[in-house]
């Protein structure tokens, strides 16, 4: 009820900031942003891994906005 759509709510930020996370692992791992002495930078694999962490952050953004406008059953 109440309680269900307050957690949704508090959801929804961690899911932002995991899909900023991965947006920036990419952008590190594509050689665009970051310090070039970063383990990160200009290597594929955290490519593969920001798509990942930035598509499990759409998945927790979803879940909290489904969790907050969920309808109580009557």
């Amino acid at each position: 009820m109440y309680y269900d759509m307050k957690a949704g709510i508090a959801i929804i930020p961690i899911g932002i900031v995991v899909i900023v996370f991965g947006i920036i692992f990419y952008l590190q791992g594509n050689s665009i942003v970051g310090p070039t002495s970063s383990f990160m930078y200009s290597n594929p694999k955290w490519i593969v891994n920001g798509q990942w962490i930035a598509v499990s952050g759409v998945l927790i953004l979803a879940a909290g906005l489904g969790i907050s406008l969920r309808r109580p059953k009557s």
